[in-house]
């Protein structure tokens, strides 16, 4: 950080936290799924809608929430959306029922989509060219480690206090940005863009309706009205959001940016390698848990590896892409992954953590630590700045609906019981997305945007 301005550290440390919070959320949980069920019921049924209540609203409200930070300013949407994020936390907290629970998360992810794009694009905004692959470097190291430390802390907070405590450890971090924020001083001013309400909510409608379907059908199967009503209507609404998109005047995903050849490209690679991510994240938290019998901590632990090389790593590949342009790190880095997922088929009834799992969470950390940087600056660096907030939440917003629907479709992949074949069926699985990542990056990113730029040639 002593490498940036006064004004580029204080925007990078406010976007940071931001988005820590919401990351933070989205995996800390994973680990406080057994702990859940137990306390409240409801099996793993119970456990794919704790997690994919939050991610429903998050991705189906983050384009919202992009096209209101351009036309409100980053600066206002962030500050309501951590008082509603801490609000919403306690609520959590104090759930009695899965059903209040659930609800609650899902408000969780409605203000949490108000975070992502909005911090995101403060870098985007105020930062260009080598310096603001930097930045995003040092937001990715950050940002991801909180997803990846999320297991540890909420292992840690399971086992010796309470899972409730779990969703309480915002509280900090959001009441420091909050008093960061009143020192940042930026001229923004309400743009005057109109916000489609409307696109907002056939999105928001369509992802829930689908998920409900994904998630209930292994128990009720596809002929139940209760499963494919919902799961045609969610199809229908979610298509008349994408036709919206073509004919509105201020559409919440601008079709024009799929044009851009490394904003598309790069966001099918986000898909697939966050679909992997979001599968992995929640199948080592619950089985080494419910199947090798680990506590909550020492299964939060089994991620560390993944979170040490990402913050060493994480923004030198930032820097590295920045130079050498981020092809050969988003092809390179996930295949570096697919292996470490096909690793964690030695997990085998005689568990041993430190040859059948460590030695596949360090091989997944050095691949990771080298494609989320340059994926993320080759995305938003293709966007002109007056995108840039928009560009961003279409960015998050693909890999939060990545996590949803794998997660959504857990109980199918793993055969409806997370057991060690579950296991190794979830980590073929996770491979084969980090394949197909690896594969459309290297199709269809550009080699070095920045040289092609100035006519040097492929």
């Amino acid at each position: 950080m002593a490498s940036f301005a006064p004004l580029q550290r204080l925007v990078i440390a406010i976007a940071v936290l931001a988005s820590f919070v919401t990351f933070l959320d989205g995996t800390v949980v994973n680990v406080a799924l057994p702990a859940i069920s137990r306390e409240l019921g409801g099996g793993i049924t119970t456990q794919q809608w704790v997690v994919d209540s939050y991610l429903i609203t998050l991705s189906a409200l983050i384009l919202l929430a992009g096209s209101v930070s351009d036309a409100y300013g980053r600066v206002l949407v962030m500050r309501i959306g951590l008082i509603a994020f801490g609000v919403a936390s306690v609520a959590v907290a104090a759930a009695p029922d899965p059903l209040v629970l659930i609800i609650a998360r899902a408000l969780q992810g409605a203000a949490g989509a108000l975070l992502v794009p909005s911090s995101l694009a403060l870098i985007t905004a105020t930062m260009r060219a080598d310096v603001q692959s930097r930045a995003i470097g040092v937001w990715t190291a950050f940002t991801t480690a909180a997803q990846l430390v999320g297991p540890l802390l909420g292992g840690l907070f399971v086992d010796y206090l309470s899972w409730r405590f779990v969703f309480l450890i915002n509280v900090i971090p959001i009441a420091v940005n909050l008093v960061l924020l009143a020192r940042l001083k930026l001229q923004e001013h309400p743009s005057g863009v109109r916000v489609d309400w409307w696109s907002g909510a056939l999105c928001a409608l369509g992802l829930g309706a689908v998920v409900f379907a994904l998630i209930e059908q292994p128990t009720r199967g596809w002929m139940s009205p209760v499963i494919w009503i919902p799961g045609v209507a969610g199809v229908v609404l979610f298509s008349g959001f994408l036709w919206r998109q073509q004919s509105s005047t201020s559409p919440l995903l601008p079709m024009s940016l799929f044009r851009v050849r490394d904003f598309a490209w790069g966001n099918l690679a986000t898909l697939f390698v966050y679909a992997a991510l979001s599968l992995n994240g929640f199948v080592v938290g619950v089985y080494l848990q419910q199947g090798a019998g680990l506590p909550a901590t020492a299964a939060g632990l089994a991620s560390l590896p993944m979170t040490i090389l990402m913050i060493l790593v994480s923004s030198r590949a930032g820097a590295w892409a920045g130079r050498l342009g981020p092809r050969l790190f988003m092809t390179v880095g996930p295949l570096i992954m697919a292996v470490g997922a096909v690793m964690l088929l030695l997990v085998s009834e005689h568990f041993d953590y430190w040859w059948q799992v460590l030695p596949a969470m360090i091989v997944m950390g050095l691949g990771l630590s080298l494609t989320v940087a340059p994926l993320t600056a080759a995305i938003l660096g293709a966007i002109d700045e007056a995108h840039s907030g928009i560009a961003s939440a279409v960015n998050n917003a693909v890999a939060r609906v990545a996590g949803l629907l794998v997660v959504a479709m857990i109980s199918t992949i793993v055969g409806g019981t997370l057991n060690l074949a579950g296991f190794h069926s979830a980590a073929i699985v996770t491979a084969v997305l980090l394949v197909l990542g690896g594969v459309v990056s290297w199709i269809g990113i550009r080699r070095n945007p920045a040289q092609e730029a100035e006519g040097v040639p492929r």
